[in-house]
């Protein structure tokens, strides 16, 4: 698989967002812990994570764990980047609420270190602003978490390009990801990946489908992608995700999965190369 750069650390192009294993609808862990090795054996290199990703209360860092499981008992799991957020939580009730306060970003990162079983976290991501906390303070708990030798990179989450430019200059210059939701359907992050491209900042789109709703509509919903797909004899997720490639170097697409077929198709779309014309008419459609 091609690879791309986070940081000082080669990754391949497409990564696997794990979200889907952990909150409702997940499936058994069995298949969980397939997807996850189906992954590694088609060459993915980057997981992405957070503490958030479960579905019950009391079992924050649920995903993390079953990440942390499936790499252990695979012969490739030591080459693998993990990125994990904190920030974000979920009371068990389905719903999400927000402490970005440093002395909570600093105790999760702790959990998220003890449940990865690593001494330092590969990149460790503030995951949403929290309205309630300087924005300034949020981001210089990771700059004392990266001075500590807790994580080795620093990235944020739903960041406006105020605050990459903030966040980066906070850092010290050593803000290496923006992930944000880009998809067909969501473009408004387009300014975050052209701010991203200038700094030489990986560019993480999540929800790159629309959404674990909206994914499996792709196809029918932009034409565009559909007929390319048919063009190319692969699926429209494989178009969408080379298509995101195409835009810039930083992009780093972390599709989500819970079926080794899923990522199988995903991890294939790095190398699926598009025409100029292709790319001009889906990034028109």
């Amino acid at each position: 698989m091609h690879t791309r750069r986070i940081g000082d650390v080669q990754v391949s192009a497409i990564g696997l967002g794990a979200m889907p294993m952990s909150i409702e609808g997940r499936p058994d862990e069995a298949r969980s812990l397939a997807t996850l090795h189906a992954a590694l054996d088609a060459g993915v290199t980057l997981i992405d994570t957070a503490d958030a990703y479960h579905r019950d209360a009391g079992e924050a860092g649920h995903n993390e764990t079953l990440i942390a499981k499936a790499l252990a008992s695979h012969a490739l799991g030591g080459d693998v980047l993990v990125a994990t957020k904190g920030g974000h939580l979920r009371p068990g009730d389905g719903s999400w609420t927000l402490d970005g306060s440093p002395r909570h970003l600093k105790a999760a990162c702790e959990q998220s270190l003890s449940r990865l079983g690593v001494e330092a976290i590969g990149l460790y991501q503030f995951h949403r602003p929290d309205p309630r906390v300087p924005y300034a303070e949020s981001v210089g708990a990771l700059r004392e978490l990266l001075d500590e030798g807790k994580i080795r990179m620093a990235g944020i989450s739903n960041a406006s390009p105020a605050q990459i430019r903030q966040a980066n200059e906070i850092l010290g210059g050593r803000l290496v990801s923006v992930q944000n939701q880009f998809s067909p359907a969501f473009r408004s992050s387009e300014p975050e990946l052209r701010l991203c491209d200038e700094l030489g900042i990986a560019f993480l789109p999540w929800s790159p489908f629309g959404g674990i709703s909206r994914a499996g509509e792709l196809g029918a919903v932009h034409a565009s992608f559909a007929r390319i797909a048919e063009a190319h004899g692969v699926s429209a997720h494989q178009v969408c995700l080379a298509w995101m490639l195409a835009k810039s170097s930083v992009v780093v697409p972390i599709p989500g999965a819970s079926r080794p077929e899923t990522i199988r198709d995903s991890a294939a779309a790095a190398d699926l190369a598009l025409t100029a014309e292709e790319i001009a008419e889906l990034d028109a459609a």
